[in-house]
Protein backbone atom coordinates (compact mmCIF):
# COMPACT_ATOMS: atom_id res chain seq x y z
CA UNK A 1 0.00 0.00 0.00
CA UNK A 2 1.60 3.30 -0.85
CA UNK A 3 -0.98 5.43 -0.42
CA UNK A 4 -3.45 5.28 2.20
CA UNK A 5 -6.66 7.58 1.42
CA UNK A 6 -7.95 9.05 5.01
CA UNK A 7 -11.78 8.73 5.26
CA UNK A 8 -13.79 11.51 7.21
CA UNK A 9 -14.95 10.06 10.57
CA UNK A 10 -17.70 11.44 11.52
CA UNK A 11 -20.83 11.01 14.70
CA UNK A 12 -18.07 8.61 16.90
CA UNK A 13 -19.47 9.22 20.34
CA UNK A 14 -17.07 6.81 22.09
CA UNK A 15 -13.43 5.53 21.06
CA UNK A 16 -12.08 2.91 23.08
CA UNK A 17 -8.32 1.81 21.96
CA UNK A 18 -5.93 -0.55 22.80
CA UNK A 19 -2.20 0.53 21.80
CA UNK A 20 1.33 -1.55 21.89
CA UNK A 21 4.13 -1.19 24.41
CA UNK A 22 6.06 1.66 24.93
CA UNK A 23 9.41 2.13 21.88
CA UNK A 24 11.46 3.99 24.71
CA UNK A 25 10.38 1.70 27.39
CA UNK A 26 10.86 -1.28 25.43
CA UNK A 27 14.55 -0.47 24.34
CA UNK A 28 16.05 1.08 27.53
CA UNK A 29 14.26 -2.58 29.29
CA UNK A 30 16.34 -4.77 26.67
CA UNK A 31 19.42 -2.89 27.47
CA UNK A 32 18.98 -2.69 31.25
CA UNK A 33 17.88 -6.50 31.66
CA UNK A 34 21.15 -7.54 29.27
CA UNK A 35 23.44 -5.49 31.49
CA UNK A 36 21.81 -7.32 34.17
CA UNK A 37 23.35 -10.47 35.77
CA UNK A 38 19.45 -11.83 35.64
CA UNK A 39 16.81 -13.86 33.81
CA UNK A 40 14.66 -11.32 32.94
CA UNK A 41 11.30 -11.61 31.53
CA UNK A 42 9.59 -8.35 29.82
CA UNK A 43 6.12 -8.12 29.72
CA UNK A 44 3.87 -5.90 27.37
CA UNK A 45 7.13 -4.91 24.81
CA UNK A 46 6.50 -3.50 21.75
CA UNK A 47 7.22 -5.07 18.61
CA UNK A 48 7.98 -3.03 15.42
CA UNK A 49 11.00 -2.66 13.25
CA UNK A 50 13.02 -0.80 16.15
CA UNK A 51 12.68 -2.88 18.82
CA UNK A 52 13.17 -6.06 16.47
CA UNK A 53 16.35 -4.35 15.44
CA UNK A 54 17.47 -4.36 18.53
CA UNK A 55 16.17 -7.77 19.39
CA UNK A 56 18.28 -8.77 16.18
CA UNK A 57 21.33 -6.76 17.46
CA UNK A 58 21.28 -8.55 21.06
CA UNK A 59 21.13 -12.00 19.55
CA UNK A 60 23.81 -11.50 17.21
CA UNK A 61 26.22 -10.02 20.27
CA UNK A 62 25.60 -13.51 21.25
CA UNK A 63 22.94 -12.75 23.84
CA UNK A 64 20.22 -15.67 24.69
CA UNK A 65 16.95 -14.07 23.67
CA UNK A 66 13.49 -15.67 23.83
CA UNK A 67 10.67 -13.73 22.17
CA UNK A 68 6.60 -14.19 21.82
CA UNK A 69 5.07 -11.61 19.80
CA UNK A 70 1.64 -13.39 21.01
CA UNK A 71 2.10 -12.49 24.34
CA UNK A 72 4.29 -9.70 23.90
CA UNK A 73 7.13 -11.27 26.28
CA UNK A 74 10.58 -11.15 25.66
CA UNK A 75 12.94 -13.21 28.18
CA UNK A 76 16.60 -12.27 28.33
CA UNK A 77 19.45 -13.54 29.80
CA UNK A 78 21.97 -10.86 31.58
CA UNK A 79 25.50 -11.24 31.40
CA UNK A 80 26.43 -8.78 33.81
CA UNK A 81 28.01 -6.46 31.85
CA UNK A 82 29.79 -9.44 29.49
CA UNK A 83 29.74 -9.36 25.93
CA UNK A 84 29.04 -13.06 25.05
CA UNK A 85 30.26 -12.55 21.42
CA UNK A 86 32.84 -9.66 21.69
CA UNK A 87 33.77 -9.37 17.43
CA UNK A 88 30.41 -9.14 15.98
CA UNK A 89 28.15 -7.23 13.32
CA UNK A 90 25.12 -5.98 14.18
CA UNK A 91 22.79 -3.47 11.96
CA UNK A 92 20.82 -0.76 14.55
CA UNK A 93 18.48 -0.51 11.10
CA UNK A 94 16.47 2.75 11.76
CA UNK A 95 16.82 2.59 15.62
CA UNK A 96 18.00 5.98 16.61
CA UNK A 97 17.77 4.42 20.15
CA UNK A 98 19.04 1.22 19.28
CA UNK A 99 21.94 2.86 17.45
CA UNK A 100 22.81 5.09 20.68
CA UNK A 101 22.45 2.64 23.21
CA UNK A 102 23.97 -0.06 21.84
CA UNK A 103 27.39 1.33 20.40
CA UNK A 104 28.11 3.06 24.38
CA UNK A 105 27.03 -0.17 25.81
CA UNK A 106 29.74 -2.17 23.71
CA UNK A 107 32.46 0.38 23.74
CA UNK A 108 32.11 0.74 27.44
CA UNK A 109 32.12 -3.26 27.14
CA UNK A 110 34.61 -4.00 25.42
CA UNK A 111 35.32 -5.63 22.37
CA UNK A 112 35.77 -4.78 18.37
CA UNK A 113 32.54 -4.94 16.35
CA UNK A 114 31.20 -4.07 13.38
CA UNK A 115 28.07 -1.16 13.64
CA UNK A 116 25.84 -1.05 10.68
CA UNK A 117 22.36 1.29 9.81
CA UNK A 118 19.77 1.68 7.40
CA UNK A 119 20.55 5.16 4.88
CA UNK A 120 18.03 7.09 7.15
CA UNK A 121 20.43 6.17 10.65
CA UNK A 122 23.34 6.78 8.83
CA UNK A 123 22.35 10.95 8.27
CA UNK A 124 20.88 11.05 11.99
CA UNK A 125 23.56 12.99 14.33
CA UNK A 126 26.42 10.92 16.69
CA UNK A 127 29.40 13.37 16.70
CA UNK A 128 28.30 14.29 20.31
CA UNK A 129 28.33 10.86 21.62
CA UNK A 130 31.19 9.18 19.68
CA UNK A 131 33.53 12.04 20.88
CA UNK A 132 32.92 11.15 24.18
CA UNK A 133 33.71 7.55 23.42
CA UNK A 134 37.08 8.50 21.48
CA UNK A 135 38.22 10.71 24.29
CA UNK A 136 37.72 7.12 26.39
CA UNK A 137 39.90 5.31 24.06
CA UNK A 138 37.38 3.67 22.06
CA UNK A 139 38.87 3.71 18.25
CA UNK A 140 36.51 3.91 15.46
CA UNK A 141 36.87 3.21 11.58
CA UNK A 142 34.02 5.19 9.52
CA UNK A 143 33.04 3.79 6.30
CA UNK A 144 31.32 6.52 4.74
CA UNK A 145 31.04 10.04 5.85
CA UNK A 146 32.88 10.59 9.15
CA UNK A 147 31.26 10.45 12.78
CA UNK A 148 28.23 8.61 10.79
CA UNK A 149 27.11 5.14 10.72
CA UNK A 150 28.66 2.44 9.79
CA UNK A 151 31.53 1.93 11.36
CA UNK A 152 33.45 -0.26 12.76
CA UNK A 153 34.63 0.17 16.75
CA UNK A 154 37.42 -1.24 19.14
CA UNK A 155 37.36 -0.42 21.97
CA UNK A 156 40.11 -1.68 24.96
CA UNK A 157 41.44 -0.53 27.97
CA UNK A 158 38.30 2.51 28.58
CA UNK A 159 39.49 5.42 30.56
CA UNK A 160 35.84 7.61 31.68
CA UNK A 161 35.03 8.72 35.02
CA UNK A 162 33.57 12.33 34.05
CA UNK A 163 31.70 13.43 30.80
CA UNK A 164 30.19 16.72 29.92
CA UNK A 165 26.74 15.70 27.71
CA UNK A 166 25.21 17.94 25.74
CA UNK A 167 21.42 17.38 25.50
CA UNK A 168 20.49 19.72 22.70
CA UNK A 169 21.00 17.65 19.80
CA UNK A 170 19.31 13.96 21.27
CA UNK A 171 18.74 13.36 24.73
CA UNK A 172 19.67 9.66 24.02
CA UNK A 173 23.52 10.37 23.85
CA UNK A 174 22.87 11.24 27.93
CA UNK A 175 20.83 8.29 28.34
CA UNK A 176 23.46 5.66 26.65
CA UNK A 177 26.03 6.84 28.93
CA UNK A 178 23.74 6.82 32.20
CA UNK A 179 22.60 2.98 31.84
CA UNK A 180 25.82 1.88 30.53
CA UNK A 181 27.71 3.35 33.04
CA UNK A 182 27.24 0.77 35.52
CA UNK A 183 29.93 -0.97 33.25
CA UNK A 184 33.10 1.10 34.79
CA UNK A 185 34.63 0.58 37.59
CA UNK A 186 34.72 3.99 39.23
CA UNK A 187 31.08 4.05 38.70
CA UNK A 188 30.49 7.49 36.07
CA UNK A 189 29.70 10.98 36.82
CA UNK A 190 27.70 13.06 34.08
CA UNK A 191 27.07 16.71 33.74
CA UNK A 192 24.31 17.70 31.89
CA UNK A 193 24.52 20.85 29.50
CA UNK A 194 22.06 21.60 27.28
CA UNK A 195 18.02 22.66 26.91
CA UNK A 196 16.83 19.16 28.16
CA UNK A 197 19.25 18.32 30.88
CA UNK A 198 16.16 17.83 32.80
CA UNK A 199 13.71 16.13 29.90
CA UNK A 200 11.12 13.58 29.95
CA UNK A 201 13.37 10.39 28.66
CA UNK A 202 15.88 11.53 31.08
CA UNK A 203 14.19 10.75 33.67
CA UNK A 204 12.36 8.33 32.48
CA UNK A 205 15.68 6.61 32.28
CA UNK A 206 17.30 7.38 35.54
CA UNK A 207 13.86 6.05 36.98
CA UNK A 208 13.79 3.00 34.95
CA UNK A 209 17.43 2.40 36.36
CA UNK A 210 16.13 2.57 39.54
CA UNK A 211 13.78 0.20 39.19
CA UNK A 212 15.83 -2.03 38.02
CA UNK A 213 18.54 -1.48 41.14
CA UNK A 214 20.48 1.22 39.88
CA UNK A 215 20.40 4.21 42.18
CA UNK A 216 21.64 7.15 40.34
CA UNK A 217 22.54 9.86 42.72
CA UNK A 218 21.41 13.85 41.24
CA UNK A 219 22.51 17.06 42.27
CA UNK A 220 21.11 19.44 39.64
CA UNK A 221 22.39 18.91 36.18
CA UNK A 222 25.02 16.31 37.55
CA UNK A 223 24.53 12.50 37.70
CA UNK A 224 26.77 9.89 39.48
CA UNK A 225 26.05 6.56 38.66
CA UNK A 226 27.83 3.69 40.43
CA UNK A 227 29.58 0.91 39.38
CA UNK A 228 27.32 -2.19 39.99
CA UNK A 229 28.90 -6.04 39.96
CA UNK A 230 25.21 -7.27 40.37
CA UNK A 231 21.67 -5.56 39.56
CA UNK A 232 18.35 -6.98 37.95
CA UNK A 233 15.04 -8.23 37.73
CA UNK A 234 13.11 -11.51 37.10
CA UNK A 235 10.17 -9.61 35.59
CA UNK A 236 8.93 -6.02 34.14
CA UNK A 237 6.28 -4.74 32.94
CA UNK A 238 6.57 -2.00 30.12
CA UNK A 239 3.65 0.77 29.69
CA UNK A 240 1.54 0.57 26.67
CA UNK A 241 3.19 3.67 24.27
CA UNK A 242 1.72 7.26 25.81
CA UNK A 243 2.84 8.39 22.04
CA UNK A 244 1.57 5.87 20.14
CA UNK A 245 -2.21 6.76 22.71
CA UNK A 246 -1.54 10.91 21.85
CA UNK A 247 -2.92 10.13 18.22
CA UNK A 248 -6.15 8.78 19.40
CA UNK A 249 -6.36 11.36 22.64
CA UNK A 250 -6.04 13.84 20.03
CA UNK A 251 -9.24 12.73 18.14
CA UNK A 252 -11.12 14.05 21.43
CA UNK A 253 -11.37 17.67 20.41
CA UNK A 254 -10.78 17.30 16.84
CA UNK A 255 -14.02 14.91 16.76
CA UNK A 256 -15.49 15.86 19.03
CA UNK A 257 -15.81 12.54 20.92
CA UNK A 258 -14.31 11.07 23.75
CA UNK A 259 -11.57 8.69 24.02
CA UNK A 260 -10.17 5.92 26.56
CA UNK A 261 -7.07 4.61 26.03
CA UNK A 262 -6.70 1.03 28.04
CA UNK A 263 -3.92 1.13 30.76
CA UNK A 264 -2.98 4.89 30.03
CA UNK A 265 -2.70 7.03 33.63
CA UNK A 266 -1.66 10.00 34.44
CA UNK A 267 1.41 8.34 36.52
CA UNK A 268 3.17 7.22 33.69
CA UNK A 269 7.14 7.55 33.11
CA UNK A 270 6.40 8.92 29.74
CA UNK A 271 6.64 12.41 29.03
CA UNK A 272 4.43 12.59 26.34
CA UNK A 273 1.27 11.72 28.90
CA UNK A 274 2.13 16.14 29.38
CA UNK A 275 0.22 16.17 25.85
CA UNK A 276 -2.81 15.19 27.76
CA UNK A 277 -2.74 18.42 30.06
CA UNK A 278 -2.79 20.50 27.07
CA UNK A 279 -5.97 18.62 25.56
CA UNK A 280 -7.35 20.11 28.97
CA UNK A 281 -6.06 23.52 28.21
CA UNK A 282 -8.02 23.43 25.03
CA UNK A 283 -11.24 22.23 26.78
CA UNK A 284 -11.57 18.69 27.19
CA UNK A 285 -12.00 16.67 30.42
CA UNK A 286 -9.54 14.56 31.71
CA UNK A 287 -10.26 11.53 34.34
CA UNK A 288 -8.04 8.83 34.99
CA UNK A 289 -10.46 5.63 35.51
CA UNK A 290 -8.91 2.12 36.10
CA UNK A 291 -9.32 0.88 32.10
CA UNK A 292 -7.37 4.01 31.16
CA UNK A 293 -7.18 7.64 30.87
CA UNK A 294 -10.46 9.21 29.25
CA UNK A 295 -10.57 12.44 27.28
CA UNK A 296 -14.12 13.86 26.80
CA UNK A 297 -14.44 16.10 23.72
CA UNK A 298 -18.05 15.54 23.23
CA UNK A 299 -19.02 18.28 24.63
CA UNK A 300 -16.68 20.76 23.19
CA UNK A 301 -17.98 23.29 20.48
CA UNK A 302 -14.69 24.88 18.86
CA UNK A 303 -10.81 24.82 20.63
CA UNK A 304 -8.39 27.91 21.08
CA UNK A 305 -4.80 27.69 19.44
CA UNK A 306 -2.20 27.42 21.98
CA UNK A 307 1.16 28.94 22.66
CA UNK A 308 3.27 26.03 24.80
CA UNK A 309 6.39 24.66 24.89
CA UNK A 310 7.00 20.96 23.54
CA UNK A 311 10.44 20.60 24.55
CA UNK A 312 9.80 18.12 26.99
CA UNK A 313 7.28 16.28 24.58
CA UNK A 314 8.15 17.10 21.16
CA UNK A 315 7.19 13.71 19.57
CA UNK A 316 3.89 15.31 19.65
CA UNK A 317 4.61 18.14 17.73
CA UNK A 318 3.04 17.02 14.40
CA UNK A 319 -0.24 15.49 16.21
CA UNK A 320 -0.35 19.70 18.13
CA UNK A 321 0.48 20.74 14.26
CA UNK A 322 -2.48 18.45 12.93
CA UNK A 323 -5.21 20.31 15.07
CA UNK A 324 -3.64 24.00 14.79
CA UNK A 325 -5.59 24.20 11.27
CA UNK A 326 -9.33 23.88 13.10
CA UNK A 327 -8.25 26.22 15.90
CA UNK A 328 -10.15 29.42 16.98
CA UNK A 329 -6.97 30.66 16.93
CA UNK A 330 -3.25 30.67 15.81
CA UNK A 331 -0.96 27.72 17.30
CA UNK A 332 2.49 28.87 18.63
CA UNK A 333 4.81 25.86 19.06
CA UNK A 334 8.11 26.66 20.82
CA UNK A 335 11.21 25.39 22.01
CA UNK A 336 11.57 22.33 19.19
CA UNK A 337 14.71 22.77 17.21
CA UNK A 338 16.13 19.55 17.99
CA UNK A 339 13.27 17.80 16.34
CA UNK A 340 15.44 18.65 12.99
CA UNK A 341 17.71 16.35 13.77
CA UNK A 342 15.18 13.08 14.16
CA UNK A 343 13.58 10.74 11.39
CA UNK A 344 13.46 13.82 9.40
CA UNK A 345 13.97 17.28 9.73
CA UNK A 346 10.90 17.72 11.25
CA UNK A 347 10.41 20.93 11.29
CA UNK A 348 10.84 21.81 7.66
CA UNK A 349 8.53 18.38 7.33
CA UNK A 350 5.73 20.26 9.30
CA UNK A 351 5.68 23.51 7.44
CA UNK A 352 6.03 21.96 3.67
CA UNK A 353 2.93 19.67 4.50
CA UNK A 354 0.73 22.29 6.29
CA UNK A 355 1.28 24.73 3.46
CA UNK A 356 0.54 22.00 0.63
CA UNK A 357 -2.58 21.52 2.47
CA UNK A 358 -3.34 25.59 2.17
CA UNK A 359 -2.42 26.65 5.58
CA UNK A 360 -0.91 29.09 6.68
CA UNK A 361 2.31 28.44 8.59
CA UNK A 362 6.05 29.39 9.20
CA UNK A 363 9.24 29.10 11.61
CA UNK A 364 9.78 31.16 14.29
CA UNK A 365 13.72 31.51 15.02
CA UNK A 366 13.35 33.89 18.22
CA UNK A 367 11.01 30.90 20.16
CA UNK A 368 12.86 28.08 18.24
CA UNK A 369 9.53 26.92 16.88
CA UNK A 370 6.66 27.37 14.61
CA UNK A 371 3.53 29.18 14.11
CA UNK A 372 0.46 27.42 12.56
CA UNK A 373 -2.62 29.88 11.73
CA UNK A 374 -6.22 28.71 11.11
CA UNK A 375 -7.54 27.57 7.58
CA UNK A 376 -9.13 25.66 5.44
CA UNK A 377 -7.69 22.48 4.29
CA UNK A 378 -7.16 21.91 0.70
CA UNK A 379 -6.89 18.21 -0.79
CA UNK A 380 -3.63 17.36 -0.23
CA UNK A 381 -1.24 13.76 -0.45
CA UNK A 382 1.17 13.92 2.40
CA UNK A 383 4.80 13.22 2.08
CA UNK A 384 6.15 11.27 5.05
CA UNK A 385 9.88 11.21 5.08
CA UNK A 386 9.62 7.65 5.97
CA UNK A 387 9.09 9.25 9.61
CA UNK A 388 6.04 7.27 10.88
CA UNK A 389 5.08 9.85 13.35
CA UNK A 390 4.10 12.57 10.32
CA UNK A 391 2.44 9.63 8.48
CA UNK A 392 0.54 8.96 12.33
CA UNK A 393 -0.41 12.96 13.10
CA UNK A 394 -1.25 14.06 9.82
CA UNK A 395 -3.57 11.34 9.78
CA UNK A 396 -5.83 13.29 12.10
CA UNK A 397 -6.24 15.84 9.41
CA UNK A 398 -7.91 13.18 7.30
CA UNK A 399 -10.16 12.20 9.60
CA UNK A 400 -11.82 16.05 10.43
CA UNK A 401 -11.68 16.35 6.63
CA UNK A 402 -12.05 13.38 4.06
CA UNK A 403 -9.45 15.09 2.08
CA UNK A 404 -5.63 14.03 3.06
CA UNK A 405 -3.83 10.58 1.45
CA UNK A 406 -1.01 9.49 3.24
CA UNK A 407 1.97 8.12 1.21
CA UNK A 408 4.03 5.28 2.27
CA UNK A 409 1.87 4.54 5.41
CA UNK A 410 4.18 1.73 5.97
CA UNK A 411 6.95 3.59 7.51
CA UNK A 412 4.53 3.39 10.69
CA UNK A 413 5.98 0.00 11.07
CA UNK A 414 9.20 1.42 12.93
CA UNK A 415 7.09 1.57 16.14
CA UNK A 416 3.16 1.44 15.66
CA UNK A 417 2.76 -1.78 12.77
CA UNK A 418 -1.50 -1.92 13.26
CA UNK A 419 -2.32 2.15 13.49
CA UNK A 420 -3.76 1.89 9.76
CA UNK A 421 -5.91 -1.34 11.00
CA UNK A 422 -6.56 0.37 14.40
CA UNK A 423 -8.12 3.50 12.14
CA UNK A 424 -10.05 1.34 9.66
CA UNK A 425 -11.54 -0.46 12.95
CA UNK A 426 -12.94 3.16 13.98
CA UNK A 427 -15.32 3.40 11.09
CA UNK A 428 -16.94 0.16 12.16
Amino acid sequence: MNVYQVKKLENVKEIIIQVPGSKSMTNRALLLAALSNCRCTLHGVLFSDDSRAFLDSLEKLGFEVKADEKSKDVIIQGMGGKIPNPHASIDVRSAGTAARFLTVMLALSGGEYELLASPQMCRRPMQPLLDILKRAGVIFIFKGEEDHFPFVMKSHAISMKEVLVDTGISSQFASALLMSGVLLNDGLKLILSGDRAEGSYIRMTIAMMEQFGIHVTQNENICQVPYMYSFGLEEYQIEPDVSGACYFYAMAPLLKTDVIVKNIHRNSLQGDINFLKVLQDMGCSLCDRQEGVLVEGSRLRDYPGMDLSMKDFSDQTMTMAALAPFAESPTLIRNIGHIRYQETDRINAILTELDRMGIQCEEVPEYDGIRILPGQIRESEVETYEDHRMAMAFTLIGLRTGKIAIKNPECCKKTFENYFELIEELYQ
